[in-house]
């Protein structure tokens, strides 16, 4: 097998492979032991027939087909290999000689990794972020826990109100007659949750156990019913049961309780430190993000088709995955999502090209500064692997074992990540511009 390599435009390369006819035929003698059982020829046992009696009945081309597909199947990759290449793509595979007692010829077109110009990545500017922690922000994390462990009492004395649980049947009419889906029995809701049409709860407040009651509302414009969507309906409500949400007092006996600590002012620090800790790994990623992101805007790097389109097959084989592991066929999804491969295929293009551009912008950060991985990364990496799989390292590293070069070409990418990071200079955050604030304004109103 020989292999020649020709430059073309935009980071593409063709290589041409030549595999001699010697190999060839052996391949062709492998499909036809393969496939002999199959062919039934008068005067000859179903297997036995000569491979030149079923050439001269079917032609001489009747194995060709599969054994090209098992020739290039087999020398590709070590052709790939031995072009030298950093090869980004599936091949484009092209015949172009095949013949008996001659070589066979294939070409393969692929794309190369492309060029990388940086521009600036030492310095760039992340916002600020603030990682303070207020006496606020600790009392609703506390009142988290208080919901988690709160209690329901049943009210009898009083009418409902917002932060009561209502359980009530209910049926829904329009135009006095019943619609699908608007009934239901013992339903439990709660006052003030906005879990319900606009207006549903707010008619509630002040009802008591054993009331009847019709609630008039109207069905938002936007809602997911095309037949209920901005029309009016009534609801006859009858109230069963109200309950209330009795939280646990605050103190010591609290914090013994739901926490590894007997006073409250320790289960607070606690709660301060473990939320500073999150704000502080949040500005982290943020800043790891925005640095990242300027990086990349100011490199230049032409992507070439062909590496793109491997890079979105890709992404959609990982959402093929994930499809399948949830129990569902492909098929059934692209039905339900009224869509195709291709077109899916085709919506991946923006995070397929965003992540290929960030991926090679970092390689080109890590050449630029001399960062690589090493066998001690390696073992680090597969000691957070065991773990976090709760395997031993051993079993580990037989699984990652061969995938060695490329976990540490993965680990020289988040070093020069943490680089560009680490290089940042914190500025203060900008400003929106008035008009841009009263439009934010509006829209929240």
């Amino acid at each position: 097998m020989s292999v020649s390599v020709e430059k073309l435009e935009k980071s593409m390369v063709k290589l041409t492979i030549e595999v001699s006819a010697e190999e060839f035929d052996k391949a062709i003698n492998k499909v036809y032991n393969r496939q002999k059982n199959r062919m039934n020829v008068p005067g000859f046992r179903r297997g036995k027939t000569p491979r030149k009696v079923l050439e001269r009945m079917y032609g001489a081309t009747i194995f060709y087909e599969d054994a090209a597909n098992d020739v290039i199947n087999s020398t590709y990759p070590d052709s790939a290999k031995e072009s030298g290449e950093d090869i980004v793509s599936n091949p484009e595979i092209e015949v172009v000689q095949i013949e008996a007692g001659k070589p066979f010829i294939y070409t393969a077109e692929v794309a190369v990794k492309p060029p990388v110009s940086l521009g600036k990545y030492k310095g760039v500017e992340v916002e600020r972020q603030d990682t303070a922690v207020s006496e606020e922000e600790v009392d609703a994390e506390i009142r988290k826990e208080q919901e988690k462990n709160a209690t329901k009492s049943e009210v009898t004395d009083r009418p409902a109100q917002n932060g009561d649980e209502v359980v009530l049947d209910y049926e829904g009419f329009m135009d006095g007659v019943p619609f699908e889906g608007g009934s239901a029995t013992d339903y439990p809701l709660l006052l003030g949750s906005g879990s319900f049409i606009p207006g549903f709860e707010d008619q509630l407040v002040g009802v008591q156990p054993g009331d009847v009651l019709d609630v008039n509302v109207t069905f938002p414009e936007n809602y997911h019913s095309k037949d209920l969507a901005g029309k009016p309906a009534v609801f006859k409500c009858t109230v069963k049961k109200i309950t209330e949400k009795i939280l646990p007092e605050l103190d010591d006996a609290f914090a013994d309780e739901v926490s590894e600590f007997d006073t409250l002012a320790e289960y607070r620090e606690d709660v301060r430190k473990n939320l500073k800790e999150r704000k502080e790994s949040s500005a982290r990623s943020i800043h790891e993000n925005q640095a990242v992101q300027k990086v990349v805007e100011d490199a230049h790097v032409e992507i070439p088709e062909a590496m793109l389109r491997t890079q979105q097959e890709q992404i959609f084989g990982e959402l093929e995955q994930q499809i399948v592991s949830q129990g569902m066929k492909v098929e059934d999804y692209f039905k339900y999502a009224q869509t195709t491969r291709e077109r899916m295929i085709e919506n991946m293009k923006d995070e397929a090209e965003r992540r290929i551009l960030y991926r090679l912008v970092m390689e080109q950060v890590a050449k630029e500064e001399n960062i690589v991985a090493t066998d001690e990364d390696f073992e680090a990496e597969l000691q957070k692997m065991a773990e976090s799989y709760r395997m031993d390292i051993e079993t580990i590293r037989k699984y990652f074992g061969d995938r060695k070069e490329s976990m540490l070409e993965e680990l020289a990418v988040q070093k020069a990540i943490s680089f560009v990071t680490d290089h940042a200079v914190e500025v203060e955050k900008k400003e929106a511009p008035a008009e841009e604030k009263a439009e934010s304004e509006e829209t929240e109103a």
